[in-house]
């Protein structure tokens, strides 16, 4: 078992499309406002199975040690934008804030899942149906990682067209 490639869930494109996450707080043509949902990040070792068929958090081979919570920790600042890549195609982007566990003692991290926290039971009903926490998408680091008493962050890519985290094209 090892992390898959870094790359957006299937589950989560679906159910983008139903409009069951909410990024940012918007409002309706009647004026009516919707809050934005809480998505957070959780850190997983190497021996985790997290991919792009990940469907929902779970706790299963997420690291733990000193100031690191099981759950990880809520993503802030997230912004939509839309601008051509660098192929001069229209792309929609998710922008937000690194995550930082401050002064802590982690071992062995491999990755990281984005998942809608909100969302902490399932949706059964309707014609699109979500599992409970679903998952976003997985972050693959490339290698093991790790923090002795420090700041642990996870620095988000740019925010643009042709980099950030989580793109539409």
């Amino acid at each position: 078992m090892a992390i898959g490639t870094s790359a957006i869930c299937g589950s989560y494109k679906k159910e983008i499309n139903a409009g069951i996450h909410f990024w940012t707080t918007h409002s309706r043509g009647d004026g009516s406002s919707i809050a934005a949902d809480t998505f957070k990040l959780a850190v997983f070792t190497n021996s985790s199975s997290i991919d792009a068929d990940t469907t929902a958090y779970s706790t299963s081979n997420e690291v733990s040690g000193t100031n690191y919570t099981a759950g990880g920790a809520a993503i802030a600042s997230a912004t939509i934008g839309l601008a051509d890549n660098s192929s001069g195609v229209p792309t929609a982007f998710i922008d937000m804030a690194d995550v930082t566990f401050s002064t802590a003692t982690i071992t062995s991290a491999r990755g990281a899942l984005i998942y809608n926290f909100t969302l902490a039971a399932a949706g059964t009903a309707g014609d699109t149906t979500h599992a409970a926490k679903p998952s976003v998408c997985v972050i693959n680091f490339g290698g093991d990682q790790s923090s002795s008493a420090g700041d642990f962050t996870i620095t988000m890519p740019a925010n643009d067209a042709n980099n950030a985290l989580i793109r539409f094209a």
